[in-house]
């Protein structure tokens, strides 16, 4: 699956910051990864990390598929050049990353959705997935003032790993609006306006997510 000379791209699990670091793989023995110094991506400057500091990977596959799995820092090494050791879970622990879409995970996440211009009053749902494009929440009442392609905004309350909330807003585009059961209603939100920072924390939310069903036995 890894091969020497792969790239491949670190992130730490538990950081208030979102930064992500960028090594190559320099040898393999058994379940240890050795890699040259990882550089941060914003910064270019080398990023020195202390023995079980826990990250999460990702790398291109030879299928050209991306996959990511949780590892730490075992410790450091120097030969011809100073390297990293770092863990590599067995095979059925790496989760496939689709590339043409975004990762959507089922998991409920609350959520307030308040109008644009006070075409109805502001309620909450909780959602049924969520991935860094988009949700689908389920909400409870009479919502017959929502239609498909409103612009809405919607505030989600996303609990990291780490203990850490995150409140982010985002102007929404209702796709779609189902009925679930007598008062109960599905709508499909398209997030409209994200930075490509509040991208990437959603996509850490949902690997996080992800990888925390895998532990627990659920497929993804």
């Amino acid at each position: 699956m890894l091969k020497i000379g792969d790239t491949l791209m670190l992130e730490p699990k538990y950081s208030n910051a979102i930064e992500t670091y960028k090594c190559k793989l320099v040898e393999r023995i058994g379940s240890d990864l050795y890699i040259d110094y990882p550089v941060n991506t914003t910064t270019k400057r080398t990023v020195f990390l202390i023995d079980g500091t826990q990250l999460k990977v990702t790398f291109v596959g030879e299928d050209g598929s991306v996959y990511l799995f949780e590892s730490e820092i075992r410790g450091r090494v120097k030969q011809n050049i100073p390297m990293l050791i770092l863990s590599y879970p067995e095979k059925e622990n790496l989760i496939k990353i689709q590339r043409r879409q975004y990762v959507r995970v089922e998991t409920p996440v609350d959520v307030a959705v308040h109008p644009l211009n006070g075409e109805f009053q502001p309620f909450t749902a909780v959602t049924e997935d969520i991935s860094a494009g988009g949700a689908a929440a389920i909400l409870t009442g009479k919502s017959e003032v929502l239609r498909e392609g409103m612009i809405v905004e919607a505030t989600f309350v996303l609990p990291f790993q780490s203990g850490e909330y995150h409140y982010k807003s985002f102007k929404s585009r209702v796709v779609r609006v189902e009925d679930v059961s007598e008062n109960r209603k599905k709508i499909s939100l398209q997030f409209t306006d994200i930075t490509g920072q509040d991208r990437q924390l959603l996509l850490r939310f949902c690997f996080e997510r992800q990888l925390d069903m895998k532990k627990k036995g659920f497929s993804s």
